[in-house]
């Protein structure tokens, strides 16, 4: 049976990728608390004593704008990190599954992103988790470079919850209206994940619902299935604000980040379910029987 390690297991993603795999494979799954990419020394000392066909790093060091100030911690566990996890892959001829961002693009494009666009970082964030790209994909070995955007799931309010229950809570409720990119549902990415590895996939790929939208126009949508389900909000319409009113952001963000899923659709014959649908979804199973 395959080994699958999972570090990041207290993530978004990643606790949906450790409940997913649980039932087909033999996984092995780290908490921040277990396994701290930080920590370089204890990294290399549990990885290299434990078995294992195929690593995925959902961990990373994502606050935006905490890594304008802390450079070194960024590409300590953005970069670094990832580059001795695929030295120990290599040495262990083991597969290696490596969670990006679509923020590693400068959002100046109106088209979605395809995987051999140029890269154009705008913080330390983004400098940090396009380096860590570059080391996992210079070691000579068959590793995945997965892109993802606006990531929503049932292990760790998001985006869309925050936004769920301020409706609930107050009145009034607003969201960025010219930032566009793509919702992307944790669970619908574990069983992409899973057929990309069937088919071996390598390089890069980008994962997300189909379609794009602003944050305004993903959190109206939330609020209209929730009406539609009976779920009680104060707040019925989400008014607009400018990426330019947010003052309480340090880092620089990318106008418009689509990513264009085109490449997996070609590789698995799979066209990734709309943004929206998935959404509905969600709300369904995870919200509505709160």
């Amino acid at each position: 049976m395959r080994i699958i390690i999972i570090i990041g297991a207290n993530g978004r993603l990643g606790a949906a990728l450790t409940r997913e795999y649980q039932r087909a494979f033999s996984v092995k799954a780290f908490a921040r608390s277990q396994l701290d990419l930080g920590k370089l020394d204890q990294v290399r000392s549990t990885l290299s004593e434990t078995e294992f066909d195929l690593l995925i790093n959902c961990a990373a060091l994502t606050n935006v704008d905490y890594c304008e100030s802390n450079r070194d911690e960024a590409f300590l566990i953005n970069a670094q990190a990832p580059r001795l996890l695929a030295e120990i892959c290599s040495k262990k001829r083991a597969r290696l599954i490596h969670i990006s961002t679509d923020y590693v693009f400068d959002g100046k494009q109106n088209t979605p992103y395809i995987e051999e666009d140029p890269p154009a970082p705008l913080s330390i964030y983004a400098e940090s988790k396009l380096a860590g790209e570059e080391e996992v994909l210079r070691v000579p070995q068959n590793n995945l470079v997965v892109r993802l955007s606006w990531v929503f799931g049932p292990d760790k309010p998001s985006f869309i919850d925050q936004i769920i229950q301020r409706a609930r809570e107050n009145e009034t409720v607003t969201a960025v209206a010219d930032k566009f990119s793509s919702p992307t549902y944790t669970i619908d990415v574990a069983s992409w994940l899973r057929l990309a590895i069937d088919k071996n996939a390598s390089g890069i790929l980008h994962l997300a619902n189909s379609g794009g939208c602003s944050w305004q126009e993903w959190a109206q949508y939330a609020l209209d299935v929730c009406r539609n389900f009976g779920i009680p909000l104060k707040a019925e319409r989400v008014g607009a604000v400018s990426l330019a009113d947010m003052k309480n952001f340090v880092a620089q963000r990318p106008v418009h980040t689509v990513l264009s899923t085109a490449r997996f659709a070609a590789l698995t014959g799979v066209q990734p379910r709309h943004w929206r649908e998935a959404v509905a979804e969600y709300i369904s199973a995870h919200v509505f029987k709160k």
